[in-house]
C-alpha cells in the first residue's frame, strides 16, 4: 500500500513535508519494513500520537485509558493486600488486573485504568512507591473505554 492509498483509507488528513537526515530516513524506513506499516505516513502518524498522548498525560486532566504496569516480589510482607486494598480504594479509575507469576517470587501485574491524566499518574505513583515494587510504569493511550454500566437515566436518553 502507498502513502497515498493510506491516506485515502483513513479519515480526512492534512498533507505536510518533512526534512531528515539521509541516516535518520534509513532508520525510520527499517522501521517501517520490520513492523510491517504500510507507509512512512503511517508509522510517523503513530509516532505523533504518543507524543502527543504523553503531553496530554503530563500537562492535564483529560480523560485517557492504560495500565499500570508493575513487577514487584511477591515475598515481600503484606505487598499483594497492599496492591489490592489500593486497586479498591481507586475502583473508579481501575477497570481490571491481571498478575503473571513470572518466577516463585516474581510477579508482573497489568492493571487497567480509566480516568482523568493526573488522577492516573497519581494513582500509579502511589503503586510504584510501595515497597516491594520493583520497578512500574504508566502507560496512557488517547482513548477512551465505553462504560460498562450504564445508569438507568443514561439508558433513557
Amino acid at each position: 500500500m502507498s502513502e497515498d492509498d493510506w491516506d485515502k483509507s483513513s479519515a480526512p488528513v492534512s498533507r505536510v513535508s518533512i526534512s531528515l537526515p539521509p541516516e535518520l530516513l534509513a532508520d525510520l524506513d527499517r522501521m517501517v519494513e520490520s513492523r510491517g506499516y504500510s507507509s512512512r505516513s503511517q508509522a510517523i502518524g503513530e509516532m505523533v500520537n504518543f507524543h502527543l498522548a504523553e503531553h496530554r498525560r503530563k500537562i492535564g486532566d483529560d480523560v485517557m485509558a492504560g495500565t499500570i504496569t508493575l513487577f514487584y516480589d511477591r515475598q515481600t510482607r503484606g505487598l499483594q493486600g497492599r496492591i489490592s486494598d489500593l486497586q479498591v480504594r481507586h475502583i473508579d479509575e481501575v477497570i481490571s488486573s491481571l498478575h503473571v507469576y513470572l518466577t516463585e517470587n516474581r510477579v508482573l501485574e497489568v492493571i487497567l485504568v480509566q480516568g482523568p491524566a493526573n488522577v492516573l499518574q497519581k494513582i500509579a505513583d502511589e503503586f510504584i512507591a510501595l515497597r516491594g515494587v520493583l520497578t512500574g510504569k504508566l502507560q496512557l493511550l488517547a482513548a477512551v473505554i465505553p462504560p460498562l454500566h450504564l445508569r438507568a437515566e443514561d439508558r433513557a436518553e
